[in-house]
């Protein structure tokens, strides 16, 4: 159900009939809220967005464009998406870091914020704990447990996480031998570098090779 203020008859966005957008909301256009959500307010979505099914979101979070949250997943008030995430199937995000249900801690100053750059990836059933940031392009195996900073392009999973090698722009996997500094996607050709053992950067020539 729209809210009046949400301009349904001139929305350039689309909202299966089952789900509510509450007052406040602003969707970008071409995005699309599939079965059972529930969207609360001062959300900002952005444009080209697909929302899965039984996804709830909010109040007060900031989803970039081009984003993919596939069913089961709830966005909490602390939650940064940045363009191009992708959000697997029941993961799961947290904003409170001693959640106690005698001794409620539910006002913005309780709230930890998680920021998930730019391309990141966030496997099936990944728990993310809050007050981390996802770096760009990072991809998350199914089922892990993040508990730490992931470093841009980092291959993370496990319970908890680590940090099990690099991923390509693109989503595949690196091969970068032990001492090695360089490594070129086997897939897409970008070329990558490596600097003290622990930041990986794409040639800047590189990003702007059109996506495969």
């Amino acid at each position: 159900m729209l809210d009046s203020n949400n301009q349904a008859a001139t929305k350039n966005y689309f909202v299966h009939e089952s789900s509510y957008i509450d007052e406040g909301v602003v969707i970008g256009a071409g995005t699309k809220i599939w079965h059972f959500c529930h969207v609360l307010g001062n959300v900002g979505i952005g444009a080209d967005c697909s929302i899965g099914q039984n996804v709830v979101i909010g109040p007060a979070v900031t989803i970039h464009n081009r984003v993919k949250i596939q069913n089961n997943v709830s966005v909490f008030q602390g939650v940064v998406l940045e363009d191009e995430v992708f959000c697997g199937p029941s993961m799961v995000f947290t904003n409170v870091g001693t959640p106690r249900a005698g001794f409620p801690r539910n006002q913005p100053e309780d709230f930890l914020p998680t920021i998930v750059k730019k391309g990141a990836s966030i496997g099936a059933n990944a728990t993310i704990i809050c007050g981390n940031t996802i770096g760009q392009y990072a991809m998350i195996g199914a089922g892990s447990v993040v508990t730490k900073e992931v470093p841009p392009f980092a291959l993370v999973y496990g319970n908890p996480a680590r940090q099990r090698g690099w991923v390509c722009m693109c989503g595949v996997p690196l091969s970068l031998a032990t001492n090695a500094e360089r490594a070129k996607c086997a897939e897409c050709s970008r070329r990558y570098q490596l600097f003290s053992g622990s930041e990986l950067r794409i040639d800047s020539a590189d990003e702007l090779i059109d996506r495969v």
